[in-house]
């Protein structure tokens, strides 16, 4: 009888040793995915543009994060811990390089996007909430509703860098009826989600004083994440059904990465995650590459090189070996996001809310 007790207590530790040690799998690879990333920056550090630049800063800010709180539960895990304050040493270097090649050929987009060149500007999540179906749009539009001009301009606004010393947290009626528009598609859409987290990064109080519509009166920024991540979350589940494409996959990743940094643990899905892993080069340690452009794109560099006054696209960027800048970066931010998800379910006493 005291033998047939004890069975099910000894089957749930082994299941329970089961599920560490895959757990520990899904961290080293996470890890080595990531350090593949950075060997990837430190040879391609003086071309990597602004939106590749924040995707690694975002990176910093997760690996700082994992390193401080990293659950020291047993020697795996301590190992673990040891790999990631090395690769977090070999990041800051080239980050550091990749800033200052950024500051001399893109200066003005320097200036205007500095504070996000901080891995203290981001704040990576204390605890998880889920997104809810029954915020999904009836129906989205067909084409974005974003304009890269006007979300810039709104992004240099909240951030104060919209001239020298100017006042930051200034929201004009243009960006807030943008950043609130519902039924926005693709970008759009993860554009005004990060223009609400970047607003409370900053600091800033109340993005939405002023709104005089009877219908948004009782809504907080809070309500507006939720909705955003909610049709997000709908949207990659779409892609997923209909089979990631080249067009697709790039949004895919930065749903993901967005909405994971935003606190929303079901993004930070295993089999997700398996896709964005099997999307990098094993060669360079990048994300989107594409080998047939290689030729064509050193073309293009030469070109922007003999025209210097010509305005760097800050989207994307095909890099000479064929690597998309974006797509590295969102890849980047959204595996460091993973990192500290999978850290966190480790760790008992931070496990997600239910």
């Amino acid at each position: 009888m005291r033998t047939a007790a004890l069975l099910p207590t000894a089957a749930l530790a082994l299941f329970a040793a089961a599920l560490c040690a895959t757990r520990a799998e899904v961290i080293d690879d996470i890890l080595g995915s990531l350090s593949r990333g950075v060997s990837f920056l430190e040879r391609q550090h003086e071309h990597i543009n602004l939106d590749g630049a924040v995707g690694f800063v975002m990176m910093q800010a997760e690996l700082k994060e994992a390193v401080q709180t990293w659950p020291h539960t047993d020697s795996v895990s301590w190992a673990q811990r040891t790999a990631a304050v090395a690769l977090l040493n070999r990041l800051d270097q080239s980050l550091e390089k990749a800033v200052t090649a950024l500051k001399l050929n893109d200066p003005k987009y320097y200036r205007e996007f500095e504070p996000l060149l901080t891995s203290t500007f981001w704040m990576i999540p204390q605890e998880w909430r889920s997104t809810d179906s029954s915020l999904v749009y009836p129906s989205t539009l067909t084409s974005e509703c974003y304009d890269e001009q006007l979300s810039d301009k709104c992004l240099t606004l909240l951030l104060g860098t919209w001239k020298m010393n100017g006042t930051p947290c200034i929201v004009t009626k243009p960006c807030r009826d943008t950043m609130t528009h519902f039924g926005c598609p693709h970008y759009s859409l993860s554009h005004q989600l990060l223009y609400f987290m970047i607003g409370r990064m900053r600091g800033c109080n109340n993005l939405l004083k002023g709104d005089t519509r009877a219908s948004r009166t009782n809504m907080t920024e809070q309500n507006y994440q939720d909705i955003f991540c909610s049709n997000m979350m709908k949207a990659n589940q779409d892609i997923v059904a209909n089979g990631l494409t080249e067009q697709t996959v790039d949004i895919f990743i930065e749903n993901i990465m967005i909405c994971g940094l935003a606190g929303f643990s079901d993004f930070h899905k295993t089999d997700w995650l398996q896709h964005i892993l099997r999307l990098q080069d094993d060669e360079v340690g990048c994300f989107g590459r594409d080998k047939s452009f290689v030729s064509q794109v050193i073309g293009d560099e030469l070109l922007e090189q003999l025209q210097p006054h010509r305005r760097v696209k800050r989207r994307e960027k095909i890099l000479p070996d064929g690597c998309s800048s974006h797509m590295t970066a969102v890849a980047v931010g959204a595996l460091g996001g993973y990192l500290n998800f999978h850290l966190t379910e480790q760790d008992i006493t931070k496990r997600p809310l239910s």
